[in-house]
């Protein structure tokens, strides 16, 4: 009797189409559990940065880490969270990674992989050069980048009204290569300034709080939304000054303000 050693061509196809129709079906379950822990991750890359920023004001008679981002000085004594490499943005990934070493917070959280959300696209993107920390302190919160916005910023943590309302880190979307200073925004003159990472879904940022909770904002406005994905996608066409133009990002906006610190708000 004659046995057969293999499958036909006809078998052959019928399986590989079998196998075709289960990965179409199972590759988005895949992608979502994918992201869904680099969620995870980014939150917690979040909690941890958060709880070391509460740590070094408890070490420091409640002074808050400077939350802006100067270009490092051997000589300085101002003490920057993290500090940038000379050629600012146009430096390397791994100048960079270096240079988040010398920063205050780098005796906490000694892990350069905490100061990047897994999710951040813009290291894959040319326009982006070579963009790795992820992360920003809110400008309000002893940071450098609220001042000329008509708001003082806060340099004490006894100073923080409510501080389980009040943001610390988030992701941010700088377009210029690298996260400069801290991340603000002009509630003055009633305009957004700096754009956030939208990263893990279609509207939502991880943000950490000063009483050293995380949580992820979800966003509503639609052009509020194009505007953050075109500092990602297309930052030489992004400007930095927008001031919402419906009801839903009104309503973001007046969230985030009411998250934003400085002395010139409750």
């Amino acid at each position: 009797m004659c046995r057969r050693k293999g499958f036909t061509l006809i078998e052959l196809l019928v399986v590989i189409a079998i196998i075709a129709i289960l990965m179409a079906i199972l590759m988005p379950s895949l992608r979502i559990a994918k992201e869904q822990a680099r969620s995870i991750s980014c939150r917690s890359n979040v909690r941890t940065l958060t709880l070391a920023w509460l740590v070094y004001k408890d070490d420091n008679d409640a002074k808050m880490v400077y939350g802006a981002t100067p270009a490092y000085s051997a000589s300085s004594t101002t003490a920057a969270w993290v500090v940038m490499p000379p050629a600012l943005g146009d430096s390397t990934v791994e100048e960079k990674k270096e240079y988040i070493k010398k920063g205050a917070l780098w005796p906490y959280v000694k892990k350069v992989e905490a100061y990047r959300c897994p999710s951040d696209r813009r290291q894959h993107s040319p326009y982006h050069k070579y963009a790795y920390r992820t992360y920003s302190i809110v400008g309000g919160l002893n940071g450098l980048g609220s001042t000329g916005f008509g708001t003082t910023p806060l340099l004490r943590y006894t100073e923080i009204k409510q501080p389980a309302s009040k943001w610390v880190f988030l992701a941010e979307c700088d377009p210029r290569g690298y996260n400069m200073n801290s991340w603000v925004l002009n509630p003055q003159a009633r305009q957004w300034v700096d754009p956030f990472g939208i990263w893990h879904r279609s509207n939502t940022s991880t943000v950490g709080f000063a009483d050293g909770r995380v949580d992820m904002q979800q966003w509503h406005g639609k052009g509020l939304m194009e505007w953050n994905l075109l500092a990602l996608h297309e930052p030489n066409k992004f400007s930095f000054y927008r001031t919402p133009t419906d009801e839903e990002e009104w309503k973001d906006f007046e969230n985030v303000v009411r998250a934003y610190s400085s002395k010139d708000l409750p």
